[in-house]
């Protein structure tokens, strides 16, 4: 019976096998969950947490320095042991990658809690394992929603608490190429369109303010990789970035809010109305659009893409709630979108990141289209431009 039952852990840990493995919801040779099912219920409870703002903790025990299988699943069956002393009921294991590291969700979490947690399983490990098997095994803890950022110094996403973003790209590998080419061949194509205005509008900036046609400004798109975003000078050189600084932080808050229009027919907008840093001729660059087209430029870079949420200012990002951040993560930036020909800036904050979310949860092709075609009438109609 022993025998068999080692046959049968020696047969989960064949690497041939991984992705059927994987894909298991439930192994009880370890009492643990499948990597497909465990990735699902860590990122429904990074969901709960980033709604509820309850903390959860993620363990992980890598197991990556034992080379040799049949040493490994002993490791893994004395660890696992260990741990069902510990972990309550409610505590969630599984399989963060098959076959090397094991993952444990701890709900409910507190500092005062997390100390003494840590400290029981250390000892536990200690008790359950040689001196020699703990220094090759790499204990880890991660903390939502204070790991929660996806900013990394050397500039790389970490998917800790997101593994089913990388799971949608792969499911969605053909239609991200697709849309890579409408990209490239829009953006060419609105260059070569706006093409006159290429030069007109450089000659109107120059004749009406001084300092260079372009704003360059940075911004940070998918996964926190920033990039320069380009845009026609539609303000003064020189002027107070704190003015904009201070009314995204009150914006975020919901602390921004203004009637435009007569008292029958007001509407509330969220968006600097009267900005006396804009020149006369940016109003019209503005109130045209004509000032977003340098952005085509930004789209044939890859930077960005014809449709996808509008990319934000670093110190805006500063500002997210652990929700908001999802808007930079599940999809590229882009030129227009949902937010823009349903609401623009007539819609809070909040409302805005649920329409970027919407877009990315229910993406396809299709949609684009549609985006594409709706936005020229909204550009047409000036509606929410400031």
């Amino acid at each position: 019976m022993h025998e068999e039952n080692a046959m049968n852990k020696l047969e989960l840990f064949d690497h041939n096998a991984v992705p059927r493995h994987s894909q298991v919801l439930y192994t009880d040779e370890f009492g643990c969950y499948g990597e497909d099912y465990f990735h699902e219920l860590l990122a429904f409870e990074r969901k709960r947490s980033e709604r509820s703002g309850r903390a959860f903790l993620l363990m992980k025990l890598d197991f990556t320095g034992i080379r040799d299988d049949e040493s490994r699943i002993e490791v893994v069956t004395r660890a696992v042991q260990s741990l069902s002393t510990i972990t309550r009921e409610t505590d969630i294991k599984g399989w963060s990658c098959y076959p090397i590291v094991l993952g444990v969700l701890f709900t409910e979490m507190n500092s005062a809690k997390t100390e003494a947690l840590q400290k029981k399983i250390f000892q536990g490990l200690q008790a359950a394992l040689t001196k020699e098997q703990l220094e090759v095994l790499l204990l880890s803890f991660h903390w939502f929603p204070d790991e929660g950022t996806t900013d990394d110094p050397r500039g790389q996403m970490r998917f800790t608490f997101y593994p089913d973003i990388p799971e949608k790209e792969r499911h969605r590998t053909t239609s991200l190429k697709v849309k890579r080419i409408i990209d490239v061949i829009g953006s060419i194509a609105g260059i070569l369109i706006f093409s006159p205005f290429l030069i007109l509008v450089p000659i109107g900036i120059k004749l009406t303010s001084r300092g260079p046609v372009f704003f360059r400004q940075e911004r940070v798109g998918q996964y926190g990789k920033k990039f320069m975003f380009l845009k026609f000078r539609s303000m003064y050189a020189n002027n107070d970035p704190d003015v904009h600084k201070k009314y995204v932080q009150n914006l975020i808050n919901g602390k921004v809010s203004g009637d435009v229009g007569s008292s029958a027919t007001s509407q509330k907008v969220y968006k600097i109305t009267k900005d006396e840093r804009v020149t006369a001729f940016g109003h019209f660059l503005r109130i045209t659009s004509l000032d977003e087209v340098p952005q085509f430029i930004n789209v044939f870079r890859g930077e960005m893409s014809l449709v996808g949420p509008r990319p934000p200012i670093p110190y805006e990002l500063e500002k997210y709630k652990i929700w908001h951040r999802r808007r930079i993560l599940e999809i590229k930036p882009g030129i227009t979108g949902l937010w823009q020909i349903r609401g623009r800036s007539s819609i809070t904050f909040d409302e805005m990141v649920r329409l970027d979310l919407q877009y990315a949860r229910t993406w396809d092709l299709w949609m684009d289209v549609k985006i594409l075609l709706k936005t020229p009438w909204i550009v047409l109609i000036a509606k929410g431009a400031y």
